[in-house]
């Protein structure tokens, strides 16, 4: 399928290049497994790795001023995001609305992997729970 969903003459390039950092290094242990952030990456959002082996065990609760993008890559999960609570599994894309509190949880069998892609240029967050 070809796409022309702009005119590529209209979009004059604001002079950065591109850039490389790397997330997360797979033979490192524990949950978070890494971030970029936005400023350090030059880039509209920060980047996260998160990921646990235990059932029940997640991120707690928490809020960001901005909306946040969840992409699970391995296993299984439980989202609550505000009112909704969202079962979620490998290849599945969620959103959390900014100011909306929220937390996810490894609902196993194995091992639960997501990025989190925080639409902000730096991590801003304050725990609830």
């Amino acid at each position: 399928m070809t796409r022309y969903d702009f005119d590529p003459d209209a979009v004059r390039p604001d002079g950065r290049s591109g850039s490389q950092m790397r997330l997360f290094d797979p033979v490192v242990e524990g949950p978070w497994r890494g971030s970029i952030a936005g400023t350090d990456l030059n880039g509209p959002v920060t980047v996260l790795a998160y990921g646990n082996d235990e059932i029940g065990v997640g991120p707690r609760l928490h809020v960001h001023p901005y909306d946040e993008t969840f992409i699970v890559v391995e296993g299984r999960a439980r989202f609550y995001i505000g009112d909704s609570v969202l079962d979620a599994s490998a290849g599945d894309v969620l959103l959390g609305p900014a100011g909306v509190p929220h937390r996810f949880e490894n609902l196993g069998p194995g091992r639960l992997q997501t990025i989190d892609i925080h639409h902000s240029r730096q991590w801003i967050q304050t725990d609830l729970g």
